[in-house]
């Protein structure tokens, strides 16, 4: 099993959400995140004056699939959420030991659907 973890830019995610549906994904977790990369933020102007915003919003995406299913997960992400410009996101794949169902006490495989 694997975890995949991404982060993209917001306004994707309905676009990665479907994607993801349309291979079978269902289970994910998603949180709000503030990050940068080597875009090293924005620089806008309010009332005149510029300043930078250094964290840009940003969404993060978790994943637990069975390995068979992990390429296919990276590629619904990659095509979905890439826009060509710096800031896209990144993707992160991280193994997973075990999974436990909590109402169930199933594990493995057993317990991701």
């Amino acid at each position: 099993m694997k975890m995949v973890k991404a982060i993209i830019r917001p306004e994707k995610f309905p676009d990665v959400k479907n994607s993801l549906f349309d291979i079978g994904v269902v289970s994910l977790t998603t949180k709000n995140v503030k990050g940068r990369g080597n875009q090293k933020g924005l620089v806008q102007q309010w009332r005149g004056r510029e300043y930078c915003v250094e964290l840009l919003d940003k969404m993060e995406l978790e994943i637990v699939i069975i390995d068979d299913m992990v390429e296919k997960v990276v590629d619904a992400i990659v095509n979905s959420a890439k826009t060509g410009e710096p800031g896209d996101g990144k993707i992160f794949i991280v193994p997973i030991e075990d999974v436990v169902r909590i109402r169930t006490g199933e594990r493995r495989s057993s317990a991701l659907h």
